[in-house]
């Protein structure tokens, strides 16, 4: 059984970057999550692939980086050669999705795709045997700190049936609204990787703020009917 536990540092305070990851890193943080947004796809511009480059000096997790652009296909290589680790893409932008998964496989990360709150689960149909990750939206994107949309939870559970049905065991991770008291209503629906930033980084305590998602997190995985599907290892 694995959670892993994904700070999102669209919340922390750049100015003090590298102790707040470092904070999350003691906490036991397994991915460091970067939205990355263009002002066109969603209402909101954030950073590029020197931060990410930055952020890979300083941290000794993975770096999961999550296009919220139009176009991704243009940007993957140098998100990929700055040191990311896995990348995920919104189906809504892309309109090859095959080919923009094999890109992202070809240079050597993990191919992740995300869905938008209205965006049916059956959209991934074709593609399910073929991600490594699915990214599920509880907030529609662009900005941090929103409310959890809690429809959020049966959306996990379909997308773990379609999954499932490919034969394919890639984690769900879940991104928007998350804290120690939405945790378990996605988890139990079956969340594997979950996506936090206001609950860490403008909490007190990162470090005790992942640890206790993780604790929520593992305490409400043993009350769904299945074992956790992926492991700890990006």
């Amino acid at each position: 059984m694995s959670i892993r536990i994904a700070p999102s540092i669209l919340a922390a305070d750049f100015t003090a970057l590298g102790s707040g990851i470092a904070a999350v890193e003691r906490g036991g943080a397994d991915l460091i999550h970067v939205d990355v947004m263009d002002g066109h796809f969603v209402p909101n511009l954030t950073v590029g692939p020197p931060v990410v480059r930055s952020l890979r000096r300083v941290t000794r997790v993975p770096i999961d980086v999550h296009l919220m652009i139009e176009d991704p296909d243009r940007f993957i290589p140098s998100f990929a050669e700055s040191g990311a680790a896995l990348i995920s893409v919104h189906v809504e932008a892309v309109p090859h999705l095959n080919r923009t998964i094999a890109l992202i496989k070809e240079l050597g990360l993990k191919a992740g795709v995300a869905l938008n709150p209205s965006t049916p689960v059956g959209t991934l149909e074709e593609v399910a045997a073929d991600v490594d990750y699915v990214v599920m939206m509880t907030v529609n994107p662009g900005f941090g700190g929103q409310t959890y949309i809690r429809r959020g939870a049966s959306k996990v559970h379909a997308m773990r049936e379609l999954l499932d049905r490919a034969g394919n065991p890639a984690p769900i991770q879940v991104d928007g609204g998350i804290d120690s008291e939405t945790i378990a209503d996605v988890v139990v629906a079956g969340a594997d990787w979950i996506v936090a930033g206001s609950a860490v980084f403008h909490s007190k305590d990162p470090e005790a703020a992942v640890r206790t998602l993780r604790a929520a997190a593992e305490a409400a995985a043993t009350r769904r009917p299945h074992a956790i599907p992926g492991g700890r290892n990006a």
